[in-house]
């Protein structure tokens, strides 16, 4: 009977480490989570970030010098938002702009000052953007940090659609989009 009851108060002291071990897990997880959270877009975040980017394509990989820069204008709810590809050598500049539309829903405007305007929508410390461009579907994911971030952009050819779907009186038809393009890039501040 004696080792049962060890058995049983083991099992309870290994029960209890388990929740120990989980609660300082889910303890450090919001730590972390509230560096971040405590940070104001686009305010805290500006500055040059640099690094690789790494482009996945049916052809195989590549990879390019890229810069994102984020910076104040002088007009009140305008950002500079310039994107800058470098291979060989030679400087791609995009020079966009960052528009506040509406600022406590996470509404911004990307301007491309060529008259495309892309919505974009910032969810914590991420501004996520998607759009269709010649019958392709394009997602950007910029994910702040307090000294990086992280750019990605998924593309997708509407033309390899494929559609599944239920079948009945409720029936749902589902159209996926295969990603045939990757860009990604984790940029230090500089």
């Amino acid at each position: 009977m004696k080792a049962g009851i060890f058995w049983l108060k083991g099992l309870n002291l290994e029960l209890s480490m388990k929740k120990i071990l989980i609660i300082l897990l889910t303890l450090a997880c919001f730590s972390l989570s509230a560096q971040t959270d405590s940070l104001q877009f686009p305010q805290d975040f500006y500055g040059i970030y640099k690094g690789d980017l790494q482009i996945t394509n049916p052809r195989g990989k590549q990879t390019i010098q890229m810069e994102f820069h984020l910076n104040p204008t002088d007009s009140i709810g305008k950002y500079q938002y310039m994107l800058v590809y470098i291979m060989d050598g030679n400087r791609q500049e995009r020079h966009y702009n960052l528009l506040e539309k509406d600022v406590a829903k996470g509404e911004y405007i990307v301007d491309e000052n060529n008259g495309i305007l892309l919505d974009a929508k910032l969810m914590g410390n991420t501004l996520f953007c998607m759009f269709e461009v010649q019958g392709n579907i394009l997602t950007t994911t910029e994910r702040f940090y307090k000294d990086s971030m992280d750019f990605e952009i998924t593309f997708a050819s509407k033309a390899q659609q494929t559609t599944s779907g239920t079948a009945g009186e409720d029936a749902t038809e589902v159209i996926s989009y295969p990603i045939s393009v990757l860009q990604k890039a984790h940029l230090m501040k500089q």
